[in-house]
């Protein structure tokens, strides 16, 4: 009999207000998954609309498909079919959201997220109970600064360490920044991994937080280290933005984009907002030309990928 699922909480500080990270995250997963989609692979939306939910009210109900085929090792390339996707599916409740992600060849396989955001340095320990006050998880600490990341997707343009904002005055991020930074937030996520397959299930949730935790360093770093492209941004231009880009993404990979209805629903002022975790579809047909990356731009490392799975050729579990 398989045991329950492996449960971990991660803490990662920004130098950010939770205001702030929600346009920084948009711009985030709309510029990335530009970046990374290409040869019929990348992110498909397939719903983004309103949706109300009796505990916590107004929010917004997103699914996407993320091809990954070529992404797979080979020997897991042998074993599943060409088009191999995973689901993500997310509902958002400002500041609190939930995803799911499922795969329909590995029906016994999940991933599910539970985020909240508040302006503080990851201080908050009871800030799960009610979802999880019952369940044992280890809590994890992730510095955007300081934590080493694969080699392969190392950028120095990307490092903490070394980058630091024309806008904001921020960065430069050096040993212990968390206990003097000023303003600092931080996302809460509790991650819990499920694969119900006698004989492989530790091994298999071990590395599938180990795959989680490097995605959630590389996402925070860009999204800090782009600060300056999308600081002066309202949440309308970072929407019109998701918008061309995801119409640019979908001509990548070859997708006609779905009707899909964005919610309107104004929040009071009072209330911080938590980012969408997946980007809503474009009404406009061309991406914007700060969009574009130029071709000659040098690169140390190679650029990360969207939910990138890792070689398990060259990666030990």
């Amino acid at each position: 009999m398989c045991r329950n699922m492996l449960m971990k909480e991660y803490r990662i500080c920004m130098p950010l207000t939770v205001e702030e990270y929600r346009i920084g995250q948009l711009y985030m997963i709309s510029k990335h998954s530009h970046e990374q989609s290409d040869r019929g692979e990348g992110v498909e939306v397939v719903q983004n609309e309103p949706y109300e939910d009796p505990n916590y009210g107004n929010g917004q109900l997103t699914e996407k498909r993320v091809y990954l085929n070529s992404k797979l090792p080979s020997w897991a390339r042998a074993v599943v079919p060409k088009i191999f996707y995973v689901t993500e599916k997310a509902w958002n409740y400002y500041p609190y959201t939930i995803t799911e992600y499922t795969c329909s060849f590995l029906p016994k396989f999940s991933i599910h997220i539970e985020t909240k955001y508040e302006d503080n340095k990851g201080i908050n320990d009871n800030i799960f109970d009610n979802e999880a006050k019952d369940l044992d998880r280890e809590v994890c600490f992730i510095d955007i600064a300081c934590d080493e990341i694969p080699e392969r997707y190392y950028k120095e343009s990307e490092d903490p360490k070394y980058f630091k904002s024309e806008k904001t005055g921020r960065g430069l991020l050096k040993e212990g920044w968390r206990d003097t930074q000023d303003p600092i937030m931080c996302s809460y996520k509790l991650v819990s991994v499920k694969f119900e397959v006698w004989g492989l299930q530790t091994r298999v949730e071990q590395f599938v937080h180990k795959v989680v935790r490097d995605i959630l360093l590389i996402g925070h770093r860009q999204a800090f280290a782009w600060v300056d492209e999308w600081y002066d941004m309202t949440m309308d231009e970072v929407r019109e933005f998701e918008r061309a880009t995801q119409e640019a993404t979908n001509k990548k990979i070859g997708i006609v984009p779905p009707a899909i209805s964005i919610s309107n629903v104004s929040l009071p002022a009072s209330i911080r907002s938590a980012p969408s975790s997946a980007p809503s579809t474009p009404l406009s047909t061309d991406a914007p030309e700060f969009l574009v990356v130029p071709k000659d731009r040098l690169r140390k490392k190679s650029a990360p990928e969207t939910l990138t799975l890792p070689d398990l050729d060259k990666t030990p579990l």
